[in-house]
């Protein structure tokens, strides 16, 4: 069985056992989190979608890291003037492993 959920603006795909990296949550190491923004679950036949989102329906997980993502380079240049812009910027991200759907 999978489920959609919504967190940090975008939507993922999870099942349980699965270890995501999300947008950063606020908490420790080993904390116990619950998504409650649902929009999908199910498998097959049983799939059920909310409108937008599933009511009772939520996402046990359990914060595995803090950290933060790659560097992202942002490269601005205007062609035979000598104008460049070089910005970077790494995101911060939590890793969490899906404890179970209900």
């Amino acid at each position: 069985m999978y489920a959609v959920i919504k967190t940090g603006g975008k939507q993922l795909k999870v099942q349980e056992q699965d270890v995501v990296a999300v947008e950063r949550i606020e908490g420790e190491v080993g904390a116990k989190i619950t998504f409650d923004e649902v929009l999908a679950k199910g498998e097959g036949a049983d799939l059920t979608v909310g409108t937008p989102l599933l009511d009772g329906a939520k996402v046990e997980a359990e914060i595995v890291e803090q950290f933060r993502g790659p560097k992202l380079i942002a490269f601005k240049m205007k062609r035979r003037k000598g104008c460049r812009k070089r910005k970077g910027h790494r995101q911060e991200l939590t890793q969490v492993k899906i404890l179970s759907i209900a």
